[in-house]
């Protein structure tokens, strides 16, 4: 149910196509269907029929509305066979990929990060997820303990600063 200064997107993963629909009910324009280009959208999104069909192929390990996780053995080969001289989209075509389903651009995508992992770390970097591991921010390597307990205490003192800020801004309005 679309309600006031609610929007819904159709975004037609099908078609693979970039537009989508908006709904706008605010404003001088409710009411009105506008069309928007959505220029970074770098996710498509799978339909259930669609993710059965990816689950069914044997190079796939599962699959979700908008991530598909290949098998490390199709990865290792995929890298090979791009290293014998096959393009990326016949390798994928070979693998039974529906090429309409997972998009043109895919498997040129797949590939590059797959060949930068293979020459940094070898078959092994293939063969496990790292989806979400090694990032974010470094953890701080304190000198001792006092060191530490002074960041803590200048931070305590910042947020306690902060919140009185904030106090005061809220008694004026």
């Amino acid at each position: 149910m679309i309600t006031k200064n609610t929007a819904h997107y159709d975004l037609y993963p099908e078609k693979w196509t970039r537009k989508c629909l908006l709904f706008l009910y605010s404003g001088s324009r409710k009411g009105k269907i506008l069309s928007l280009t959505i220029k970074n959208m770098s996710k498509r999104i799978f339909t259930q029929k669609q993710i059965s069909e990816l689950e069914n192929n044997p190079n796939v390990l599962r699959c979700s509305h908008k991530s598909i996780t290949y098998s490390k053995d199709f990865k290792i080969a995929a890298v090979r066979d791009w290293q014998t001289g096959l393009p990326p989209r016949e390798i994928f075509l070979r693998a039974g990929f529906n090429m309409a389903l997972i998009g043109n651009e895919t498997p040129k995508g797949c590939l590059q990060r797959w060949r930068r992992t293979f020459k940094e770390k070898g078959g092994q970097g293939l063969a496990t997820e790292s989806r979400g591991k090694g990032g974010g921010r470094p953890k701080k390597n304190w000198q001792s303990d006092n060191e530490k307990i002074k960041y803590l205490e200048a931070k305590i003192a910042y947020l306690k600063a902060e919140n009185d800020f904030l106090a005061r801004l809220r008694k004026k309005s």
